[in-house]
């Protein structure tokens, strides 16, 4: 059954979840420099240093403040900023709508160009549409995020803002942090369009990486079942083209493509640190690097984790489509 399936997938996300935790937790403290040092400053006492250690628990030894931080975890705690004192739970709720946006942006980009690509390469495979498609995909592969971030803010420079979700002179009290959904909520299609304008520079940035393993593994997927028996068949029948690539070809050929944009969108939410960083998009990605550069463990052990179970929902997601998209795995599963 599909529940035995979705609990033994639970029961995975759990192990992993512990054993990113673990690595993050020892990641964290590999980091150089003391964050009670860093925090009072290079001319605090050794006395007060050796306080603050011991307040914030660093004095103790890694297995201990490990077994602290796990059983706080499953209370919902995951500790207070260093710096700020924050709950760290409260920090990611607040940034990650951010990145959520960004991502989600960015996916909705990818996915129809990606996918229309790589159609068309498949079905004009060996002509200059299929070279062309291979040569900007891999184009897009290999282009660094931050030198792309950069030559489009020089390029629209004088059309769309270069950084934040807002403009300055812009108000808008959050409901949800979704700035888009808030000013759709609040009534303000002016800060509609100016969440939106913000919106483009770093959703293109970002997807085009995504764009490009999209076309590819469309591409693939698709001249495999264009060279099956029942392709032919069909335009035996006199089927038109368009509807054999669109109803037989395009369908049975979405199982890898949904892998491999499942593993894209759950990339873009934990990996957007980059294209946040160079928009100065005040996301989740954001903050990890800025506490990262602080030593600020408890935020940097708090996004990461979020990052990988995001991350692993997503390809729970993505499996589960599976038994909808191929009845030959609801058949695997439940036999």
């Amino acid at each position: 059954m599909i529940l035995n399936y979705i609990i033994k997938r639970l029961l995975l996300l759990i192990f992993i979840l512990i054993s990113v935790s673990f690595l993050v937790f020892i990641s964290a403290r590999l980091i150089p420099g003391d964050p009670a040092k860093i925090m009072l400053g290079e001319r605090a006492t050794p006395e007060a240093i050796k306080n603050l250690r011991n307040q914030l628990g660093l004095d103790k030894p890694w297995y201990t403040q490990y077994f602290m931080y796990v059983s706080n975890i499953t209370r919902g705690d995951f500790g207070r900023s260093i710096f700020t004192n924050n709950p760290v739970l409260e920090d990611v709720a607040q940034k990650f709508p951010a990145t959520i946006e960004l991502a989600f942006a960015s996916i909705l980009i990818a996915l129809p160009i990606g996918v229309i690509t790589g159609m068309l390469a498949a079905v004009y495979r060996n002509t200059w549409i299929d070279s062309l498609s291979m040569i900007i995909a891999i184009f897009g592969v290999s282009m660094p995020i931050f030198w792309l971030g950069l030559i489009l803010m020089l390029l629209f420079a004088n059309w769309l803002p270069l950084s934040g979700r807002l403009d300055i002179t812009s108000e808008l009290e959050p409901i949800t942090n979704f700035y888009i959904l808030d000013s759709i909520l609040r009534g303000r299609p002016e800060i509609f369009l100016d969440a939106l304008k913000h919106l483009i520079l770093p959703a293109i940035t970002l997807a085009t990486i995504p764009t490009s393993i999209i076309a590819r593994m469309t591409r693939t997927s698709m001249l495999e079942v264009l060279n099956q028996d029942y392709i032919r068949t069909a335009y035996a029948k006199g089927v038109s083209k368009i509807k054999v690539v669109l109803h037989h070809a395009l369908k049975n050929a979405a199982i890898p493509i949904t892998t491999i944009t499942g593993l894209q969108l759950g990339l873009l939410l934990s990996g957007a640190v980059i294209t946040e960083t160079v928009f100065a998009w005040n996301g989740l990605g954001y903050l990890v690097v800025d506490a990262v550069l602080k030593r600020d463990f408890p935020v940097v052990q708090g996004g990461v984790l979020v990052f990988a179970c995001i991350f692993v929902l997503i390809n729970l997601v993505v499996d589960l489509t599976y038994f909808f998209l191929d009845p030959r795995i609801r058949i695997t599963e439940t036999s």
